[in-house]
């Protein structure tokens, strides 16, 4: 058995650790997801739409990039 130290340096030397989880069991908290609708102005569908065009990812993925990255601060 690893302590949580050991544990904690092995994930993050990409170790497998497949013997110490059982991932049948394994959860992620809080991405518990919630649909949400926003009105915005067409100019700025359209500059994320280029944006997203540019770095290859949908709408979405663009606005939620930014919205984590926002709220990150």
């Amino acid at each position: 058995m690893k302590t949580a130290k050991e544990f904690d340096e092995a994930f993050d030397n990409y170790e497998d650790l497949d013997e110490y989880v059982d991932w049948s069991k394994a959860t992620r908290p809080n991405i518990e997801q919630r649909r949400v609708n926003l009105d915005l102005p067409k100019w700025m569908i359209e500059k994320l739409d280029m944006e997203a065009k540019r770095i290859g990812v949908a709408r979405q993925a663009i606005m939620k990039m930014f919205l984590a990255e926002r709220l990150e601060m």
